[in-house]
């Protein structure tokens, strides 16, 4: 399973960072979106893979933290799922005012002479 999410992120963060160096907005935005999913797995990741163990401390039974996962880590990907998602509806909307003035979509401006 490690083995897995480390490629996941891996494939993620080079599908992004890869994105990022093309010419088009629209490209950069994707881009940016996979660069925080890659960040979201590898946060969520650093509370350690368990299965079957609740986040939460039950206080009536004895505490054994082993027991338990940590719940911090799940709260920071979903703030940041949130904070992720509005900031891509923001560059997308700036994104299209660009290309309204504009009349392209290329990064800086204007297409090149290829």
């Amino acid at each position: 399973m490690e083995l897995l999410i480390a490629l996941a992120i891996g494939t993620l963060t080079g599908s992004g960072v890869w994105l990022l160096l093309r010419p088009r907005t629209y490209q950069v935005v994707i881009g940016l979106a996979l660069l925080s999913y890659a960040v979201n797995l590898f946060i969520f990741s650093m509370g350690r893979l368990r299965v079957n163990a609740p986040p939460v401390l039950d206080g009536s039974l004895p505490v054994d933290p082993a027991a338990y996962t940590d719940p911090l880590p799940q709260a920071l990907v979903l703030t940041a799922i949130v904070i992720g998602f509005a900031t891509t509806a923001l560059f997308l909307v700036v994104l299209i005012v660009s290309r309204g003035l504009t009349g392209t979509d290329h990064v800086d401006g204007r297409e090149s002479d290829r």
